[in-house]
C-alpha cells in the first residue's frame, strides 16, 4: 500500500473515457494494463500523490438499459457529445453490480498493473465506493434481500417509481431524502447488521486492490440521515453509526487505508469524528464560485485541524467544467487559493488543459476540445512549485489584509502563510474584478530588521523588504484584478 501524505493532492480520472483515447493514440482498445507511458506521465504531473480511477467497476447492464430508455438522459448525452452513439453509452459507474474490474477495462490484472505503474512513480490509487445502493441486477437483490430497505406489493401499486417488485421481495428504490428515487438502483439499509458486515466485507477486498476510496454520498448512511430519509421502513437505528462500524473493521485489515468522503449539508466535521480522512469541501467551492472574498474568509477562519481533513476543488465529475463557469484569470486565482490551503485538493482530468463539456458519466466518449497549452503551463507550475517548496508540511496560518480611510478595496484580498522547517511562504490573491491594494502583516516577530527576498514561487520575481516593514505595517500588496502572490520568505544573501 502507497502511503498517501497527510495532506495529498489527487487527480481524478474517468477510466473509460481516458483509456478509450489513450487507445486511439496505439490504434489497438486498451485496457489498463495496456497504457503507454506518456498516457501515465500526463495524468501525473509532478506534485500529484494520488490518481483516482474513477469508474472501474462493474457497471449494470440492466441499469444502462434503463438509461437508454430515459428521454431526459438521452437528449443530456446528445448535448454533451452531439451525434453520440448507444455504444458509446456505458451506464453509470455509479450503478454497480459487482464490485469487480469490468473486464473491458482489464479486470483484476490490468487494475494491478495499472497500480504498480502508479507505485513505481510513489502515487497512490483511489477507487469509488457506493454505499447507499446496489444495481437491481446485483446479485445481493436475489442472494441477500434482507440487506435492502423493503416494502410492500401497495407500496409499489401506489407508487411504482419508488419500489422494485423482484418476484420475491419489494425493495424500495434508492433516494436521498431530497429528490425522487432513482430508477435505477436499489436501496441498502444502513440500518441492517447483515449489511454492514458485507459492507466491510466488500471494502477489505476493495482495500487490496487500492490505496484508498472515495465513498459516493457519505453523508446518506449516518445514522440521523437515513433515519429522518426512511423513517420505520429502515427499523430502529442502532446504537452506533455505520460508518464507525465499517471503518474500524476495514481498518483491522488495512490500517493505512484512506477514506474520502463525499459530503454535503453542512455534514464535514461529523463525518471526520465518524472515521473518515477527508471530506468534501462543497462549501468553499460555492464561496469561491458565487460569494464574496468575506465569505471565503470567513470560510477559512475555522481551525486548521479541522481544514487539514477537508477536500478543496474547483471542479469534479459532478460540477460544470471551472473553465465554462470561471473567467480564465478568476480560475487562475482560484486555483492558487486551493493548491495553498490546508487540507487535501482534487483536480478533475481537462480542468489543466480547460476543457469545458461536463460530460455525463454515463459516456466513454467525450467531444474534442482544443487544449489551453498556457493553462496546463500554469497549472503544471503550481503544483510542481507547491510541491517542490514543502510549504504544507508546515503550519498554516490565516492572515489579515488592513486597508486605510479612503481605500477599502483591501477586503478584496485573501492571505496566509506556511511556516515550518521547509521555510516561510506566503500566499496573497485578489479575490475581485477590480484592482486591489492591503498591506499583510506577516506573524513571525523572529524577523530581524535587516533586509529579507520574497521570492515567486511561479515567476520568480524578487522583492526585498525589511523585516522592519514586513513585522510592523506589513507588506504592501498591489494587485490587479484576481491577481495572486505566491512568495517564499527568505534571509536575503547577496
Amino acid at each position: 500500500m502507497t502511503e498517501l501524505p497527510a495532506q495529498p493532492v489527487v487527480y481524478e480520472v474517468n477510466t473509460r473515457v481516458w483509456l478509450r483515447e489513450a487507445g486511439r493514440r496505439t490504434g489497438a482498445p486498451a485496457g489498463l494494463g495496456d497504457v503507454p507511458k506518456d498516457a501515465w506521465d500526463e495524468i501525473t504531473p509532478h506534485g500529484i500523490d494520488a490518481v483516482w480511477l474513477m469508474g472501474v467497476w462493474e457497471r449494470s447492464p440492466r441499469g444502462r438499459g434503463i438509461a437508454l430508455w430515459d428521454p431526459s438522459l438521452r437528449t443530456a448525452f446528445d448535448r454533451a457529445v452531439p451525434g453520440v452513439e448507444e455504444g458509446e453509452i456505458a451506464g453509470s459507474p455509479y450503478c454497480i453490480r459487482r464490485y469487480e474490474v469490468d473486464a473491458t477495462l482489464g479486470g483484476a490484472e490490468g487494475l494491478a498493473a495499472a497500480r504498480a505503474e502508479l507505485g513505481s512513480r510513489g502515487i497512490g490509487l483511489l477507487l469509488d465506493y457506493v454505499p447507499n445502493h446496489v444495481a437491481p441486477d446485483s446479485p445481493w437483490v436475489t442472494e441477500h434481500p434482507e440487506y435492502f430497505v423493503r416494502g410492500t406489493a401497495d407500496d409499489v401499486r401506489r407508487d411504482p417509481a419508488a419500489y422494485l417488485d423482484t418476484g420475491s421481495a419489494v425493495l424500495a428504490r434508492g433516494r436521498d431524502p431530497f429528490f425522487p428515487p432513482w430508477p435505477d438502483v436499489v436501496q441498502l439499509n444502513a440500518f441492517e447488521p447483515a449489511l454492514r458486515r458485507a459492507t466491510t466485507d466488500v471494502l477489505g477486498h476493495i482495500g487490496q486492490a487500492c490505496d484508498g476510496v472515495r465513498c459516493d454520498m457519505a453523508m446518506l448512511l449516518m445514522n440521523d440521515i437515513f433515519a429522518r430519509t426512511w423513517g420505520q421502513r429502515a427499523g430502529s437505528p442502532p446504537q452506533d453509526d455505520f460508518w464507525p462500524t465499517v471503518i474500524d473493521g476495514v481498518r483491522q485489515r488495512h490500517p493505512g487505508m484512506t477514506f474520502v468522503a463525499e459530503a454535503y449539508w453542512d455534514l464535514e466535521w461529523d463525518l471526520q469524528q465518524q472515521g473518515f480522512d477527508f471530506c468534501y469541501d462543497k462549501r468553499l467551492y460555492d464561496r469561491v464560485l458565487n460569494e464574496s472574498p468575506e465569505s471565503v474568509r470567513q470560510h477559512l477562519t475555522a481551525d486548521e485541524t479541522y481544514q487539514r481533513k477537508l477536500v478543496r476543488f474547483l471542479e469534479n465529475h459532478d460540477e460544470p467544467r471551472a473553465a465554462e463557469t470561471l473567467h480564465p484569470a478568476k480560475e487562475r486565482a482560484a486555483a492558487v487559493l486551493i493548491a495553498t490551503l490546508p487540507g487535501a485538493t482534487l483536480w478533475h482530468e481537462g480542468q489543466f488543459t480547460g476543457r469545458r463539456t461536463r460530460l455525463p458519466v454515463f459516456l466513454d466518449r467525450r467531444p474534442d476540445e482544443p487544449a489551453d497549452t498556457a493553462l496546463r503551463a500554469f497549472h503544471e507550475r503550481l503544483l510542481a512549485g507547491v510541491h517542490r517548496s514543502g510549504m504544507r508540511t508546515g503550519q498554516w496560518r490565516l492572515l489579515e489584509c488592513a486597508g486605510w480611510p479612503d481605500n477599502a478595496s483591501a477586503g478584496n484580498l485573501l492571505a496566509w502563510c506556511w511556516e515550518g522547517p521547509a521555510g516561510r511562504f506566503l500566499t496573497v490573491l485578489n479575490l475581485s474584478d477590480r484592482p486591489a491594494q492591503g498591506r499583510v502583516r506577516l506573524p513571525w516577530p523572529e524577523l530581524d530588521p535587516g533586509a529579507w527576498v520574497l521570492t515567486g514561487l511561479l515567476d520568480g520575481e524578487r522583492y526585498t523588504r525589511s523585516g522592519t516593514e514586513l513585522t510592523g505595517p506589513g507588506l504592501f500588496v498591489g494587485l490587479d484584478a484576481w491577481g495572486t502572490h505566491l512568495l517564499a520568505v527568505g534571509r536575503d544573501r547577496d
